[in-house]
């Protein structure tokens, strides 16, 4: 990953020393291990913050309708398609953006590391090629990136930018032997009864803390439904029922627009598995409409879009 980090850090230099973008949206290291964060610099002489690895896992995109003037941001596949997912939706202009693309072959799991360290607390997390090496007090474990990556990178489709001004590195092979709807399949066979003490079983854990809607590119909104006082559509206590309810609807604003680039399940501190919500929504949006969100800027979105030969069988 040093070649792809030095890179980016010459690209971003060079974009804001020749005024070609006023700012640069990136990741930088945390202070703690796996724990990368967005950066936006302004200055060229702060490019060498700049960083990528295997813990870039944030979506940029949550940054770019508080931006004004030209911009320049690195995209993987999820933060590609986002971006087209922000213009088609009027939230950034396509000429205000320049666009660094860079080939992804996933993200880490921060949990499942810890995990298969024993969950001893790493001090230093490197990564190796395919393997990732995790130092801590008393400790090292060798680690294959395979078996701790997150869920959606295991069965992401588009790990190359489908929009870009350039590119860091030559495109990577995309996955094309993967079920990405298996986890949604076994819940969709499960009896009406076990489908909803799933649901209920998960939800019952939230805290309600919205890290995931704070983390999702596509909850741009100036006043979330949640923070309605006039009328208030859902209560501020952990009552189930108005758990439930952020839950569903906000899964709802996400269908036909979601990218699966799971920050929501990252950044979640009690671990529910969001993305089995939204997944399922993006699996009818693929079936019923041949949709997958945010791959190219000369279609209109399902949900905004009419057709006389669209699925109509649920509205007789």
């Amino acid at each position: 990953m040093l070649e792809y980090t030095e890179k980016i850090r010459e690209t971003a230099r060079k974009l804001l020393e020749e005024g070609k973008v006023e700012a640069f949206i990136g990741y930088t290291k945390g202070t703690v291990p796996m724990m990368n964060h967005p950066v936006v610099i302004r200055d060229p002489g702060k490019a060498d913050i700049l960083h990528w690895d295997s813990n870039c896992a944030l979506n940029l995109c949550n940054y770019l309708t508080k931006m004004k003037g030209k911009i320049g941001i690195i995209a993987n596949g999820c933060n590609s398609r986002n971006i087209v997912t922000h213009i088609l939706e009027n939230q950034v202009s396509r000429d205000q953006l320049y666009i660094v693309g860079i080939p992804c072959k996933g993200m880490v799991d921060h949990r499942a590391v810890k995990r298969a360290a024993g969950n001893r607390e790493p001090e230093e997390v490197i990564e190796e090629g395919d393997t990732i090496v995790v130092k801590g007090r008393g400790f090292e474990e060798t680690i294959k990136k395979k078996d701790v990556m997150q869920r959606n990178c295991l069965v992401c489709t588009h790990r190359n930018p489908v929009i870009y001004d350039e590119m860091v590195a030559p495109s990577v092979e995309e996955q094309k032997e993967v079920d990405q709807f298996k986890d949604v399949q076994m819940i969709e066979e499960m009896t009406s009864e076990k489908k909803w003490n799933f649901f209920t079983r998960a939800i019952s854990k939230c805290i309600r803390c919205y890290a995931c809607r704070n983390a999702c590119p596509l909850c741009y909104c100036p006043t979330c439904f949640v923070d309605e006082s006039r009328p208030q559509w859902v209560g501020k206590s952990s009552d189930p029922i108005d758990t439930m309810t952020f839950h569903i609807l906000r899964a709802y604003h996400c269908a036909g627009r979601c990218t699966d680039c799971g920050a929501c399940e990252r950044v979640c501190p009690v671990g529910i598995p969001m993305r089995q919500f939204t997944k399922k929504l993006n699996k009818d949006a693929l079936e019923l409409f041949s949709w997958e969100a945010g791959l190219t800027l000369d279609q209109r979105p399902a949900l905004d879009t009419y057709r006389p030969n669209d699925y109509n069988d649920f509205v007789r």
